[in-house]
Order: structure tokens, then sequence, then C-alpha cells
């Protein structure tokens, strides 16, 4: 990776593998072997654990932890204080270590709103949108949104992330389709 990043001085970076353009802002750490792609925004107050992966695009809101086991795919945005989880039963005096870690996938252009709550061991299917507060605690199909505590289907967005009204296409010309198999896809 580049060494063309920029890094806050009051930010600790610790990872040699940061992508150009990527920014990551003040009271951040990012602790050796934490991997973040190109064009990030890292915002103040986060923590990026040695194992995590953030891919290319990603905009990390303030006061976020990604921890070990945690990969973020390409263009997705993690609103205010997202919390993110790796570790099912966790208990002070009974330390996991990596094999004890469950990991958690954030699938491309997955938007998680402020507050929201992601319990590890779950999957953000593409293009999901989690609203702001949300209690995810199980697998989130591809273009979905969702609210509440557990969270709950409220209906589908597009790539674009304006809500859609199937079975009429998006506003900006995209088009879906609801199955059984995968929730929501893309058509067209």
């Amino acid at each position: 990776m580049s060494e063309t990043f920029f890094a806050h001085e009051k930010a600790i970076v610790e990872s040699d593998s940061i992508g150009a353009g990527t920014r990551i802002w003040a009271f951040s750490h990012v602790m050796k072997g934490a991997q973040i792609g190109s064009n990030c925004n890292i915002g103040e107050g986060c923590y990026i654990e040695s194992h995590a992966v953030i891919g290319n695009n990603v905009v990390i809101k303030n006061n976020i932890s990604v921890w070990d086991k945690v990969t973020i795919e390409d263009d997705c945005f993690l609103g205010p204080n997202v919390v993110l989880t790796n570790v099912i039963y966790p208990r002070a005096t009974f330390k996991k270590g990596q094999e004890g870690f469950t990991p958690t996938l954030v699938k491309r252009g997955v938007t998680i709103g402020a507050n929201a709550t992601i319990l590890c061991g779950n999957t953000i299917g593409e293009y999901a949108f989690i609203g702001a507060g949300a209690v995810v605690t199980k697998d989130v199909l591809p273009y979905t949104v969702g609210v509440g505590n557990p969270m709950r289907l409220i209906g589908y967005a597009c790539e674009c992330g304006e809500m859609l009204k199937l079975p009429e296409p998006c506003a900006c010309g995209r088009k879906y389709e609801v199955t059984d198999e995968s929730g929501c896809r893309r058509v067209k």
C-alpha cells in the first residue's frame, strides 16, 4: 500500500497497510496489522484493531471501534458511534484470543446508521441500509432496509440509497425483484 495517506498529528497509526488518499483523524488509533484501503475516511476517536480489514472508499464516522475479525468491504458508510462486536459471550476474566473471536462481514455498499449495534457472527448483505439505533442479531439480506431492536425489515433500498417501491424501478432507473432465496436483487 502507498504512504500517501493523511494521519492527523494526534492520531496513532501503527499499520503499514493503508491505501492512498485515506484520511485518519485525531485521537484515532490504527493498530499494526490492520488493513485499510484507499480513499477511506476514519473519523475522530476511532480504534482499528490488528486483524480488522477495511476496503476502499469506506467512511467510518467518529467513535467507532473495528475489532479483530471484522471485515468491511468497499463503499460502506458507518455512522457515528456504530458498535461492532467480535465475542458472543464475553467475560473479563476468561480471555478468548483470536480463536475465540467470531467474524462479522459488512458487504459492499452497506450503510449503517448512527448508534446501531452489529452483533458478531452476522453478515450484512450488499447495499443493505441499517437504520440509526438498530440492533442486528442475525444476517441481513442484500438491499434490506431494517430498523429497531431487534432489527426488522421495513423495505428495500436501491444502490443509490433511495427506498424502493417494488415492483417499480427506482427513480435512478435501476430495477430490482424480491426472491425467496436472496431477498432482493438487482435485475437491471
